[in-house]
């Protein structure tokens, strides 16, 4: 059918008035786009990565139709409009997708590889205009993490405010490797967490998980086993920590940037700091040995509504994922001190440099007197909790609630 319409437009002479002529010009840019996207150092956010693969799909599409009106060849090509039946609740990868795409119902090709287009030169643009991570001698700089040596003060700053300071694989191993450099450094008696924007630290970067939608079971085990590596690391450095740690908290809190406060000698917060560790609704569970610190801080009823989601306890918090404002989160224990927000960084500031001019090595003895009291039950929960995480990343249950966390629809 189609080979004899080509054969009835030739006959009566051209087929340009019925094919759109193709624009190589545009066609090579959106080529190129594609090629740059991958030069990326970040990946994009969810919402982001669902707009760039619908205006892809929109672009890429380019389906032969036969449609014949007296004899002639009337339309040679369609949109790339999505096409089947929209996906079943629980595949919810595929319903994202296929929800984004539904929305550029009708959108030209061209128009949409212009759209695309701009979307990554944007991308590219503004982490081209983000500034380089900071480092001191001796310490391998790290996208998203500021180290810095400010009198004796060794600060660890996250700066990665435009994705909340979530943890990015990197970042943990950045950190795990300047906390063991700060016990070390001569020239430091107290370390700093910090970080740039308004919110404090969103805990782990959901994005760590995105390889694992698409991997075979045998690459899930290893990825999970790896990030267990990581993670373990990451706590017992922590642990480990030889010198007074406080950590200023300017804004909220989530996840693993929650679990390790008990860890710090001093937490002080802005009165717009909240926290949560959200284990329970994300199929996982609690890690940075919180189930040691939050029942020997708050007791054994209220860390599991923490964890689990009841009233201010250590079980509401940590079983229960129960949201903390900053005022139960000091009647908790969890926080030291709560100031107002306007005042926050000179009243935190203020106390971080009176006690770093305390003589440093009865600072340092003292912190080390308090944590060996605790340091085998942490250092035995870190192992066990690794353990257990390593298996609850591998299970159906945590797979479907990350995907259904990262396609749901914003409010």
């Amino acid at each position: 059918m189609l080979r004899r319409a080509l054969s009835v437009v030739a006959a009566r002479g051209s087929t340009t008035n019925f094919l759109p002529a193709r624009s190589f010009s545009s066609q090579a840019a959106f080529e190129k786009a594609q090629a740059d996207l991958k030069k990326l150092k970040e990946e994009p956010d969810n919402d982001v990565k669902l707009k760039i693969y619908a205006l892809f799909k929109q672009a890429s599409f380019c389906r032969v139709v036969e449609t014949l009106k007296r004899g002639l060849l009337i339309n040679l090509f369609q949109s790339g409009d999505v096409s089947g039946s929209r996906p079943g609740m629980m595949d919810f990868v595929k319903r994202a997708k296929y929800d984004a795409h539904a929305k550029l119902k009708g959108i030209a090709k061209d128009d949409a590889q212009k759209k695309y287009i701009d979307l990554v030169s944007s991308l590219l643009g503004a982490e081209a205009a983000t500034p380089a991570s900071k480092s001191v001698e001796g310490l391998t700089a790290v996208p998203g993490v500021d180290f810095s040596i400010k009198g004796k003060v060794f600060e660890i700053r996250l700066n990665r405010p435009a994705k909340f300071n979530a943890l990015t694989l990197d970042m943990y191993n950045g950190i795990t490797e300047a906390l063991y450099f700060a016990s070390n450094n001569k020239e430091t008696s107290v370390t700093v967490m910090s970080s740039a924007g308004d919110f404090y630290c969103s805990g782990n970067d959901l994005s760590n998980f995105a390889k694992a939608a698409t991997a075979s079971k045998e690459e899930v085990k290893e990825m999970a086993e790896m990030a267990g590596v990581v993670l373990q690391k990451y706590t017992q450095a922590y642990i480990d920590h030889n010198k007074p740690l406080i950590t200023l908290c300017q804004g909220p809190a989530v996840g693993i940037a929650v679990t390790v406060l008990p860890l710090s000698d001093m937490v002080i917060v802005s009165d717009k700091f909240n926290c949560v560790t959200p284990f329970a609704s994300l199929g996982q569970s609690p890690e940075a040995a919180s189930s040691y610190s939050f029942p020997l801080l708050m007791g054994p009823v209220k860390a599991s509504e923490s964890l689990l989601k009841i009233s201010p306890s250590h079980c509401q918090v940590l079983l229960m994922g129960r949201k903390l404002d900053a005022a139960d989160a000091a009647k908790l224990g969890l926080v030291s001190m709560v100031v107002p927000h306007a005042e926050f960084e000179q009243k935190a500031w203020k106390e971080v440099e009176a006690m770093s001019v305390l003589p440093p090595e009865s600072l340092r003895l003292n912190k080390m007197l308090l944590r060996d009291i605790h340091r085998d039950g942490l250092t035995k929960a870190n192992k066990t909790e690794c353990e257990l995480i390593v298996q609850r990343w591998q299970s159906k249950e945590c797979a479907n609630a990350i995907a259904a966390f990262m396609t749901r629809k914003k409010k």
